[in-house]
């Protein structure tokens, strides 16, 4: 393996000014799950890494009771994430995603900003976060800058960073009341691997607890980069969440999408699974139950156990301007896997399992 120096800036000022020391020869590293497999390919050869896991204030999720946002240090490991209480139980769509990605002793060290740098169509974590609203918070020689995470991704391998920036953190705005969400990784095993397709959806709900508030659906693996399917959104908003309303929108965001055949899975068969994900993900039956309103009967006959739960938030159950205290503790949808997928003339049949809350 090629030889290198390793260096530990203790500030974000130290390490841009690292970076712009040494230039082209220096490269910035946290988990180093990618960084260090590139060097040992040969794909990779900086003379310097300059270490950024030592920087302060980077080490969990952190909630703002005030404000209702959420905010996560760029060097937060998937697993501090995902054993994180308040993504658990308030974030449950980011928390299928990491839960997701590739196993436990790679989470150990592998981080959430590592992930968004990376800028891999198939980056699971980044499909929950642009759900999300998320907002890059980004630092360099010219000052601290602020990027919508869904423009962060400017193709396969690049994102908007300029020589020298930083990713310091991801801030996400309030939940809007009565939002759930989840995230499902259709791959061919449940084993650790690259998902052939990825999809989050979040909705919020209006009052009536049936009307569509908002939406937002994005796609991993679609696109060149992760996809935001605008179209599919704006058709939700102000429909009744039943079968027909989510079967029409999958239809929607299966044409926004831009698969293409690859190694893991042929274009044609990615597209139908878009429909088929983004009418499966959303089981409205879990969103009800999960509500502050527990007497409230659905119109629209229940969906079965087979199919992926969307969980609600706690943090989303009140229109009020405070954050209210979580009173329920939902079900983790994390290890949803689609088992059998078997094309037919009219549609894709799917069937669902999900794995025991850990």
């Amino acid at each position: 393996m090629r030889k290198f120096t390793y260096l530990i800036p203790k500030t974000f000022d130290e390490a841009v000014s690292l970076h712009e020391s040494y230039g082209e020869k220096a490269k910035y590293i946290a988990g180093g799950t990618d960084v260090l497999v590139k060097i040992k390919e040969g794909k990779m050869r900086p003379n310097y890494l300059i270490s950024l896991k030592h920087l302060l204030d980077q080490e969990r999720p952190l909630l703002n009771h005030e404000t209702g946002e959420l905010s996560i240090g760029a060097f937060t490991t998937h697993r501090s994430i995902e054993t994180s209480s308040t993504v658990r139980l308030n974030y449950p769509i980011l928390h299928d995603a990491v839960s997701n990605i590739g196993s436990v002793q790679i989470r150990n060290v592998a981080t959430i900003g590592g992930n968004l740098v990376n800028a891999v169509p198939s980056a699971d974590g980044a499909i929950p976060l642009i759900t999300l609203d998320a907002k890059a918070h980004i630092y360099g020689t010219k000052g601290k800058r602020t990027a919508e995470l869904r423009r962060f991704f400017l193709g396969p391998g690049q994102c908007d960073l300029d020589r020298g920036e930083i990713l310091t953190k991801l801030v996400m705005p309030p939940l809007a009341p009565r939002t759930g969400g989840a995230y499902v990784k259709h791959g061919r095993r449940s084993a650790m691997e690259l998902p052939m397709l990825g999809a989050g959806v979040l909705l919020s709900l209006e009052e009536d607890m049936l009307t569509c508030a908002k939406a937002r659906i994005c796609l991993g693996v679609a696109a060149p980069t992760p996809l935001r399917c605008i179209q599919a959104e704006k058709y939700l908003v102000g429909k009744a969440i039943d079968e027909s309303s989510l079967v029409e929108a999958g239809k929607i965001a299966a044409e926004e999408s831009k698969v293409r055949d690859s190694i893991r899975g042929v274009a044609w068969y990615r597209r139908e699974m878009v429909g088929v994900l983004v009418e499966e993900v959303p089981t409205v039956r879990m969103l009800i139950v999960l509500t502050a309103r527990p007497e409230f009967v659905p119109p629209w006959p229940p969906r079965t156990s087979t199919r992926p739960a969307m969980v609600m938030s706690p943090l989303a159950t009140s229109s009020s301007g405070r954050v209210p205290t979580p009173r329920i503790t939902p079900p983790s949808c994390r290890s949803i896997v689609l088992k059998t997928c078997r094309p037919s003339s009219s549609r894709v049949e799917a069937r669902g399992s999900v794995s025991p809350s850990s």
